[in-house]
């Protein structure tokens, strides 16, 4: 497709118009539009007496085909007004040159730019799309096309919708494609996604076999689901049919192309229905129609290819806005031109005359709003072209025909919207555009893009709908992201989140660590409240613990009681019976503080738990100490000329039990004073857990007080020791050195099994460790007495207890 290259100038006529002129090759039928649209509006504003009254516009068109060595002689053309050009010499005795109008690609636009600049020319582009022509190094280019800039966001927009992370693109070395390249690839980065391989290919030279094949190789062979392809140029559809990408079942291809120049080619091939299309928004002038349907196409230059495209548009299958009543009636085979028009760049080049117009209205009637400043001298005017006409156009505001407001933005750009079409191949063998969804760039950002999913027709190769295109699959909430080492991020493996952590998204880089109270639950995809433990009443180890308990209390007590009832008896009164009445209720004791280490911790009841306990059994450790000493002594008194007999009696024993436990009192006031035990919610100890415990609030004083109770069982179990072997049918030594035995042993396997166990076991142990520490002092010492009294009654003599 080759576009018109135009230049417009203004001249004042009053009875005549100047004549217009075409030079170079022919207008190319698929440019036609372009060139009545340009007519078209030259027209209205010249018959119109209220946009630029007095003044009538005229142009000259020229048509270099593709070839930049012509392009640049059309440009000299225009400054000299001859077909051979001299230099910086204007040959033209009437009409003032303005504007240059132009339709190049991005490069030869650059290149014209720069030698127009020279002689302060605006120049207006309706199809370089070329985001890097600032205003700075080209301030007197304009752009009617949206930048490339929006057309990339515009495509981000799109695979984040359809959350496609994963994709290839495919464009020509020209630089506004590179230039999309660079900014595409920026924005899918920003979002998450990954591009696998970009293909970039000559625009200049005709692809090679080889080329080719290779482009579609990598195509074949790619993980990714999505093509994306940037063709604007009239190179692009011979491109875009001979890398054959779009042909390739279950890949989707996204398109930046012309839909003027596909319509005309669509039935050359089969496509698949896989293909998006992005465009920039097509909008048709009513007028336009009315001044094809009534226009003489004699007026205007021809051939047989322009014949044709008129003939075309008597035929009864054209839509009515833009058929003609012809005269004859003519065979025609092919009617595309008429049958799918949408009119090439005609709104484009439409709004470029209109904002000439509108700039020099302004600038002719720019000071202090004085409208009669223009008196018609064509050398006044000369004065003000082109360069004061510079600063008007870049400030040119306006509504056009369909009530849009025209304003260029910063750069020269236009404001302009994009529609996304599903190219869908018919079974017969036709193609339908179908608009499903739209990008405006200068709505809100909530709002400027659209897209209807269900009228959006998929191809049958699809497994999924709508396709997916990513490296890795989603992570479900619960798993977290690993990138594989050497792999872009869009590559990665899903791994649980560690313990205490969650994620409730899909895809997310990082687990959340949950709350102090709050817990992952199995999926560890939320966190949940934590579950309170504490050795509970309700429980069955609770209550196993309790009826162990209430047994050796009532086991305690029934022997307590026989030893009331027998207190006269020979057994009882051996070895101090009030010494056995203070064991037995520190026993009891001992056996009733349990019960403080079952249920909720409170306040008190950490404080009750340890000092009840250390109290309790240094009370019942002095009394079988007392018991021991008092049983050494009563042998030993009993030799002639022994010192002890004088130490006979109660106050020894008395003195023992009052000043050992006397000492544990002490020293538990010390703990409770400088660092008492308190409630605490353990977080740490169970995974998923709050434990309400008892803190010990100082280690040093908890083990002081038991090793205060493993120093008195020691010198008990030492005395006690000595002593067995002394004479007496019953030797209470003997049964007190068992019971240190089965004490120690207890309160030694303790440690480690306390340090060793968590949470509510661990109250648990020490519970057990006091009630197989306490029955045995019961069982070795009050036992074997119970037996006597109760089954061998005849034992119970002072002679059988003396004998020996």
């Amino acid at each position: 497709m080759y576009e018109p290259k135009d230049d417009v100038e203004e001249q004042r006529h009053e009875d005549q118009r100047e004549t217009r002129r075409t030079k170079g090759k022919s207008l190319d039928p698929v440019n036609y539009y372009d060139f009545l649209a340009f007519v078209s509006a030259v027209e209205e504003i010249n018959n119109s007496s209220e946009l630029l009254p007095n003044l009538t516009l005229g142009f000259h068109l020229y048509c270099p085909d593709n070839n930049p060595l012509l392009v640049f002689r059309a440009a000299m053309n225009i400054f000299s007004q001859i077909d051979t050009p001299i230099l910086n010499y204007n040959c033209k005795t009437s009409g003032t040159l303005s504007v240059i109008a132009e339709g190049l690609k991005a490069e030869e636009s650059s290149q014209i730019s720069n030698m127009l600049s020279i002689f302060h020319y605006p120049q207006i582009s309706y199809a370089s799309q070329n985001p890097f022509m600032s205003d700075v190094k080209f301030p007197y280019l304009y752009q009617t096309m949206p930048s490339i800039v929006k057309i990339s966001a515009g495509i981000v927009k799109l695979l984040k919708h359809f959350n496609w992370t994963w994709v290839g693109i495919v464009v020509p070395d020209d630089d506004s494609s590179l230039g999309f390249v660079q900014l595409l690839k920026e924005g899918i980065e920003q979002n998450g996604g990954c591009i696998e391989f970009i293909e970039i290919f000559s625009h200049i030279k005709a692809l090679k076999q080889k080329e080719i094949r290779k482009i579609s190789e990598t195509i074949h062979k790619s993980s990714t689901n999505v093509i994306i392809g940037h063709f604007i140029s009239e190179d692009g559809l011979f491109i875009f049919g001979s890398l054959r990408f779009m042909f390739i079942p279950g890949k989707v291809c996204i398109v930046t192309f012309s839909t003027s120049f596909l319509l005309t080619n669509t039935a050359t091939y089969r496509y698949k229905n896989n293909t998006l299309i992005f465009t920039t928004a097509k909008k048709n002038i009513p007028s336009l129609f009315k001044f094809i349907r009534e226009v003489n196409p004699i007026l205007f230059p021809n051939n047989d290819m322009i014949k044709n495209w008129w003939t075309e548009l008597c035929d009864n299958r054209c839509p009515k806005s833009i058929k003609r009543n012809c005269s004859r009636d003519e065979d025609i085979n092919d009617i595309f031109y008429c049958v799918n028009p949408l009119f090439a760049s005609s709104y484009n080049i439409y709004n470029v005359v209109y904002a000439l117009a509108h700039a020099v209205k302004a600038m002719l009637f720019s000071r202090s709003g004085n409208t009669t400043m223009w008196d018609g001298d064509r050398q006044r005017l000369s004065d003000y072209l082109p360069w004061k006409l510079h600063r008007y156009l870049k400030n040119v505001h306006f509504k056009n025909m369909l009530g849009e407001e025209i304003v260029f933005e910063k750069g020269g750009d236009l404001p302009m919207d994009y529609n996304i079409i599903n190219l869908i191949h018919l079974p017969n063998g036709t193609v339908k555009l179908e608009i499903v969804g739209s990008y405006k760039p200068s709505a809100p950002p909530e709002e400027n893009f659209t897209i209807n999913e269900k009228v959006i027709v998929w191809e049958a190769a699809f497994t999924q709908i709508p396709p997916q295109s990513r490296c890795s699959q989603s992570c479900s909430p619960g798993y977290r992201k690993l990138p594989r080492e050497g792999k872009p991020i869009c590559c990665y493996d899903c791994i649980p989140c560690p313990v205490g952590e969650i994620s409730n998204q899909t895809d997310m880089d990082n687990c959340m660590r949950c709350p102090e109270d709050k817990w992952p639950n199995e999926k560890r995809d939320v966190c949940i409240p934590k579950m309170i433990s504490f050795l509970s009443h309700e429980e069955p180890l609770g209550i196993v613990l309790i009826l162990l308990c209430l047994f050796f209390f009532l086991i305690n007590a029934v022997i307590l009681g026989i030893f009331i009832k027998y207190r006269d008896t020979p057994i009882v009164r051996s070895n101090n019976r009030n010494l056995s009445y203070i064991l037995l209720v520190s026993l009891i004791l001992c056996f009733v503080c349990s019960f403080i280490f079952i249920g909720h911790p409170e306040e008190v009841t950490c404080i009750l738990r340890q000092t009840a306990f250390g109290i309790s059994f240094s009370i019942s450790l002095s009394s079988v100490l007392a018991k021991t000493i008092t049983v050494v002594m009563a042998f030993q008194s009993t030799k002639p000329g022994s010192k002890l007999r004088k130490w006979m009696g109660s106050r020894v024993s008395y003195s023992i039990v009052l000043s050992f436990p006397l000492l544990q009192v002490l020293l538990c006031l010390v703990w409770l004073g400088t660092a008492p035990p308190f409630p605490h919610h353990n977080i740490q100890s169970e995974i998923g857990t709050i434990l309400i415990e008892c803190n010990e609030g100082s280690a040093i004083a908890f083990y002081c007080v038991l090793g205060y109770l493993g120093f008195l069982a020691g010198i008990s179990f030492i005395v006690a020791f000595l002593a067995r072997n002394l004479p007496g049918s019953f030797n209470e030594a003997k049964h007190i050195t068992f019971s240190m035995l089965v004490f120690c042993s207890v309160w030694v396997s303790f440690i480690p099994t306390y340090l060793s166990t968590k949470g509510k076991y661990t109250i648990a142990v020490e519970i057990f460790a006091i009630l197989a520490s306490g029955s045995g002092i019961l069982g070795c010492i009050f036992i074997p007495k119970c037996f006597i009294i109760l089954l061998r009654p005849e034992r119970n003599n002072r002679k059988h207890i003396t004998k020996k």
